[in-house]
């Protein structure tokens, strides 16, 4: 047989089997092929059909890891991806690092970015007429890329999965959430209250509440979890179920926020706390009792006096024990406004980074005072939205508006 019929059948033979293993490995993919399988056939067709004594192959996903080797003996865990590997852009001879044990080192790029890196060696340039192995690193590469590839959309196809799963559970989160809220709030000739709640995520941390203890009397308060999202909501929830518990068994306002503190601790274990404002008020003696556990301090608008309900302890959750807890007192004259929030509100940032702060609150409700407080809620939303302007909220916002005629 002449040498050109011998090197034309070695070719074509050549140009057979790279086909053949393209096939191969586009046939697993179609069959939706495990990330294992695929890794599998990868390491058949070099291997076997391209006599590659030994490779490793190192993928990035989160982090850089080796995600295949064969035909190695040696410990090469000393091979640093982002020290070793990076520097190389297109198919090199090893450096004296990684000598010992490959020969070549072939780069898997998607534009710029780095996909992947196979190191190889104890190549056989005899074996299968492959005339010299080296000439075949580009097919190498190509077909690298294609495994890559394939493992990159199936892991990114169970995120996705797994993000729709966990978007669907913070839908059903929000709305059981949404069933803490009270369902309505009394509207008639003594009290007229309003609420709005913003989520900074689907679920949030913040909550109000009004409960009914007596024909005279209620209990209402705001409330902001540190930290935000399911975990937030959670402890809030817990907290409603225990408020809602708890109230019924005591009249002291001071017993309630330590017993509530209590019930955050062993909740929270330290790693969360809760921020409270907490108020009864008494319709016929017109008499408010009220603490603040580290809460923005809610704004009174008393006849022509405006006042912050600061009088309290810290906050829920912070310390096993609350050593001082201290009770305020307020007479509400007819008319008042009663505005409470948390610092959702008042920590809203503009484009210039500035705080909508407690001034721009204040002055808003001095001038809104006539108002309903729906229309006094919505007055204020609107201030903060045009306030933000392209700014996202750092934060949820809760405001509990309510008018003591």
């Amino acid at each position: 047989m002449s040498k050109d019929k011998r090197t034309y059948e070695s070719k074509s033979k050549m140009s057979s089997l790279k086909l053949n293993s393209l096939l191969e490995v586009t046939k697993a993919i179609n069959n939706n092929a495990s990330t294992k399988e695929l890794l599998q056939t990868f390491e058949i067709i070099l291997r076997d059909q391209l006599n590659i004594g030994k490779l490793a192959l190192y993928n990035f996903t989160t982090k850089w890891e080796c995600i295949l080797t064969y035909g190695l003996s040696n410990d090469f865990s000393n091979v640093n991806a982002e020290r070793d590997l990076l520097k190389f852009k297109e198919i090199s001879i090893v450096d004296d690092r990684l000598h010992n044990m490959f020969e070549v080192i072939i780069p898997v790029y998607h534009k710029d970015r780095p996909l992947a890196f196979v190191l190889i060696g104890d190549l056989d340039d005899d074996k299968l007429e492959l005339s010299p192995v080296i000439k075949h690193l580009p097919f190498v590469q190509t077909l690298t890329n294609i495994i890559v590839v394939a493992i990159e959309n199936k892991r990114l196809y169970k995120e996705s999965i797994k993000q729709a799963a966990m978007h669907k559970e913070l839908e059903l989160a929000s709305q059981m959430q949404n069933m803490l809220f009270p369902e309505s709030l009394p509207n008639n000739e003594s009290l007229d209250f309003n609420a709005f709640y913003l989520p900074h995520q689907e679920v949030g941390g913040d909550y109000y509440d009004f409960v009914w203890i007596n024909k005279n009397e209620f209990v209402f308060c705001v409330a902001d979890v540190s930290g935000k999202g399911l975990a937030a909501a959670l402890l809030m929830s817990n907290f409603q179920a225990n408020l809602r518990v708890l109230i019924n068994h005591t009249n002291s306002l001071t017993d309630l926020v330590r017993e509530l503190n209590t019930k955050v601790m062993l909740s929270a274990k330290g790693e969360k706390f809760i921020t409270l404002f907490i108020g009864k008020y008494n319709i016929q003696t017109r008499t408010l009792n009220y603490i603040n556990a580290g809460q923005n301090p809610p704004i009174l608008v008393n006849g022509k006096s405006v006042s912050l309900l600061r009088i309290g302890c810290t906050g829920l959750g912070m310390f096993d024990d609350l050593v001082t807890v201290k009770e305020g007192v307020v007479t509400v004259k007819p008319k008042s406004l009663l505005v409470c929030y948390t610092d959702g509100v008042v920590e809203t940032e503009n484009e210039s980074e500035e705080y909508f702060g407690m001034q721009r609150l204040t002055t808003l409700l001095r001038k809104s005072q006539g108002n309903t407080p729906e229309e006094i809620n919505k007055e204020l939303i609107d201030s903060i939205v045009n306030f933000k302007g392209s700014k996202t909220y750092a934060d949820d916002i809760a405001i509990f508006s309510g008018k003591l005629h």
